[in-house]
């Protein structure tokens, strides 16, 4: 049976070009209720099909296509995901607590830029210590490389990186391997070329746009079925263990809705979890700082798992780099990063000189920190500088190790951007493959006059559909076993380990952190606290004596820490785990 929603057609015929039969042999659907059309048709794998809609001849791809072998304005081809003979009936799922998250592009992590290519680097990530694998979006967009935010099927998989069948071959060896996979969806929008939707229904908000384009219409019903649909289907069909939602302070819908389609995606999510015997993880990206996303549906919130949180990327970005620009101008404040470790969010309520009022509001104490994710590096803050240059373009191996601390023993779930292990030298720039010249050169003259409005000189502003920016932003992983790459890539590898072994560094409750900051010559030292576990940072132009506790080691250090007359003497640019002489066997329980 074949179905397509379309409202707005008076006719809808198949067509199945390549397939011999003439075009006055299309198949007629027939009007169902709701604006579906369905016929009594069944395809074979990979034929070629689409829909021609009223009295034209234009065939549009089906919106729904699974596979799109010759671009987004080609016909689709019939794929049945059902068929892929998986080898992980074994997994069970890999639960967010405790977990570390490695952010990654299919098309710039590997120099061949697929799936198959990226399997191969899963002992990397094993070896590292990750234990969940978050896909930048991989459904299909127009050209042969994007960031992937410009998709207009959502239930395609691009082709260039190896099809619907490459994704599933990836995820069943990143079981096999150990490690989950979390997908990166867009629901907010639709890219500039290639989107057909409107066509045939009612798929974008008349008069309503947000930052990247027109707002997707969640007061109708199908449309949002469409989505929840989309959503089941790369859990369900591709084995996902989750996925993150891309601003999801970009989703409007009216204050008369029923219900909130994230807390509707929720509910059908953990049925769909049940179902299947394996934990589903939703993480929303959302710039609200409101505890609705995370907190349960029993207490009025969406019910989401997990949920980014930005404002311990600026703190930390603010502390290890000294920028105040734009939305870092807060975050200079002497408790930044005590604020936002102890409490996640920074801005909880309070003034945010960069919005021009007052943002957020307090996190409760009883979330379990586990649920937001923390980084210093992702593709968006690295990517949307002018120039999309890394922390290790600017600072020295002491400061990214520093980073690295902060990184992996805050509160939250930790995160990281691929070749961040390593200080990459790599840049990740804003890259796009528009063949449309026009398109093409709008997208350069836009991005070039937007870092103009903040001061940057624009002459360091790559262009986007230049091959070369695409190229400058693939990793170089000969550099990674070399120098400062192979020390940064094992102090990586022993914070890792050290968070696996020592239940302080994963313990969810809040009651248990402490943090403060002092002011010192040329910069600031910090004591971070998880219970009986301290961080020491020393971020200052000058050593930092701090008493030595009774009963009281060090468990890994950036580097030399000597101890003289009963006082750790800290260098600058200096991080130092201590803990107990004996850490506690068991894991505190979890909320």
């Amino acid at each position: 049976m074949i179905e397509v929603w379309a409202p707005r057609a008076a006719r809808v015929r198949l067509r199945r070009p390549g397939s011999g039969t003439p075009a006055d042999a299309d198949v007629d659907l027939t009007a169902g209720d709701g604006g579906w059309w369905r016929a009594d048709v069944t395809l074979t794998d990979g034929e070629a099909y689409g829909f021609v809609l009223g009295d034209g001849d234009a065939l549009r791809p089906d919106p729904r296509s699974r596979r799109q072998p010759d671009g987004v304005h080609a016909a689709s081809a019939w794929y049945d995901p059902t068929a892929f003979a998986w080898t992980d009936d074994a997994w069970t799922g890999r639960p967010l607590a405790g977990g570390l998250i490695y952010e990654l592009h299919i098309g710039t992590f590997t120099p061949e830029g697929t799936f198959d290519a990226a399997t191969e680097r899963l002992p990397h990530l094993v070896e590292l210590g990750v234990t969940h694998v978050e896909l930048l979006p991989v459904n299909a967009f127009n050209g042969s490389h994007n960031w992937g935010y410009d998709g207009v099927l959502w239930y395609a998989v691009q082709e260039t990186y190896g099809g619907p069948a490459g994704h599933q071959r990836f995820v069943d060896a990143a079981h096999r391997a150990g490690l989950a996979v979390i997908q990166d969806v867009v629901y907010n929008h639709l890219g500039p070329s290639g989107n057909y939707l409107p066509e045939f229904g009612p798929y974008l908000r008349d008069g309503l746009s947000n930052t990247w384009g027109s707002s997707v219409d969640l007061d109708e019903p199908a449309v949002r079925r469409y989505i929840i649909d989309n959503a089941l289907a790369w859990m369900r069909d591709h084995h996902v263990d989750g996925l993150r939602l891309d601003a999801v302070h970009a989703l409007y819908e009216s204050p008369a809705s029923p219900v909130h389609i994230l807390r509707e995606l929720a509910e059908e999510t953990d049925a769909l979890s049940a179902r299947l015997g394996r934990p589903l993880t939703l993480i929303a990206e959302s710039d609200l700082n409101d505890p609705v996303m995370i907190l349960p549906r029993e207490a009025g919130g969406h019910g989401l798992a997990a949920q980014w949180v930005d404002d311990w990327h600026h703190a930390v970005h603010v502390a290890v780099t000294g920028e105040t620009q734009g939305y870092y101008a807060d975050f200079a404040a002497l408790d930044a990063v005590p604020k936002t470790w102890r409490g996640g969010f920074f801005h909880d309520g309070t003034h945010s000189s960069f919005r021009g009022r007052d943002h957020g509001a307090p996190l409760p104490a009883d979330v379990p920190t586990w649920r937001l994710v923390t980084f210093a590096q992702d593709h968006d803050q690295i990517g949307n500088r002018a120039a999309g240059d890394r922390l290790s373009a600017s600072l020295s191996y002491g400061r990214l190790a520093v980073t690295a601390v902060l990184t992996m023993t805050a509160p939250g779930t930790p995160m990281l951007f691929m070749g961040e292990e390593w200080g990459a030298s790599t840049p990740w720039q804003f890259f796009t493959s528009h063949p449309e010249p026009e398109l093409a050169e709008a997208t350069a003259r836009g991005r070039k006059a937007e870092f103009a409005a903040m001061g940057w000189d624009e002459s360091i502003v790559p262009d986007p559909n230049d091959p070369a920016t695409f190229a400058r932003s693939r990793l170089d992983w000969s550099e990674r076993d070399e120098g400062d790459h192979a020390r940064l890539l094992d102090l990586y590898r022993r914070l890792a380990a050290l968070r696996r072994e020592r239940p302080q560094l994963t313990d969810a409750r809040s009651d248990t952190l402490g943090a403060t900051a002092a002011e010192a010559i040329g910069g600031r030292v910090y004591e971070l606290e998880r219970g009986d576990a301290r961080v020491l940072v020393n971020l200052s132009a000058v050593p930092w004596e701090v008493p030595v506790r009774a009963d009281e080691v060090e468990w890994l250090a950036t580097d030399e820490v000597p101890v003289r007359d009963g006082r750790r003497v800290l260098p600058p640019d200096t991080a130092v785990v201590l803990g107990p002489r004996e850490a506690r066997a068991l894991r505190p329980p979890e909320r």
